[in-house]
């Protein structure tokens, strides 16, 4: 129960990552409050979260609008009293293209969603983190450390994470405030399974396996990560950009 008595939203929380994530930080104890834009999804992971006897709230929030942000928070605090932890998952990717092929709207979405999102979030939820001595964890990508083809938009939303993640761990160290980013690589999910069975289908499947020496990894592998940034165990860290990606960025 690495999170007893700790209080924790996570974004995206009703499906994929975000879903294991919020399942996770709940079964260490933490009461969650599960954010996203749409609310049957996110019911039924508050609805597994207290079935296993823990404390979950779903709030449905768009938090690329600022209102949306402010409210997120407020909701938190108006239900469980304080905010010990900020998992910023949400993300979107509008395209997989070159700079050439990437639309101004692809590129504003991506930048807002993945980028600028994260920020207003985290603005409005410090003064809370800093009450608290919490800590924020964002959800970053591999593709934020290093190039990729075709990833100009997302590539440069995520590597803006990153860069942004140290920026804040190193303005809010002293008021006992920690700054993580989880990069993950390719993590199968159902967000994602139109791409997988398009890769399978044109034989680039296997390819993509075998970029990861350990293969392939699942929700659950980002989710341990995530919990163990946002838990004491991880005290003296902050500022870190965590690879969670089966080896692969050690051939880059």
């Amino acid at each position: 129960m690495r999170l007893k008595g700790k209080v924790a939203i996570v974004t995206g929380g009703g499906t994929g990552l975000g879903r294991a994530i919020a399942l996770r930080l709940a079964q260490e104890g933490a009461s969650v409050v599960v954010s996203g834009r749409r609310e049957a999804p996110l019911r039924e992971v508050a609805r597994r979260i207290g079935a296993e006897g823990g404390r979950a709230l779903a709030v449905p929030a768009d938090v690329s609008t600022a209102a949306d942000t402010a409210r997120l928070v407020r909701a938190t605090v108006d239900a469980f009293g304080q905010l010990d932890v900020l998992v910023n998952n949400a993300g979107t990717v509008t395209a997989r293209a070159s700079a050439l092929d990437t639309t101004d709207a692809d590129w504003e979405r991506m930048l807002d969603v993945n980028l600028t999102a994260v920020f207003r979030l985290c603005k409005q939820a410090l003064p809370e983190l800093i009450r608290s001595r919490g800590n924020i964890v964002n959800i970053a990508s591999v593709n934020g450390l290093a190039g990729a083809p075709a990833r100009v938009a997302y590539g440069a939303s995520k590597g803006g994470l990153v860069i942004l993640t140290q920026c804040m761990a190193l303005d809010h160290a002293r008021e006992g405030v920690r700054v993580n980013a989880i990069c993950p690589a390719f993590v199968p999910t159902d967000l994602n399974q139109d791409l997988v069975a398009e890769l399978k289908r044109t034989g680039r499947f296997d390819t993509l396996v075998a970029r990861h020496p350990l293969g392939l990894g699942e929700p659950e592998d980002v989710a341990a990560a995530a919990l163990f940034l946002a838990s004491d165990d991880a005290r003296w860290i902050t500022g870190v950009a965590l690879p969670v990606d089966g080896g692969l960025t050690a051939a880059l």
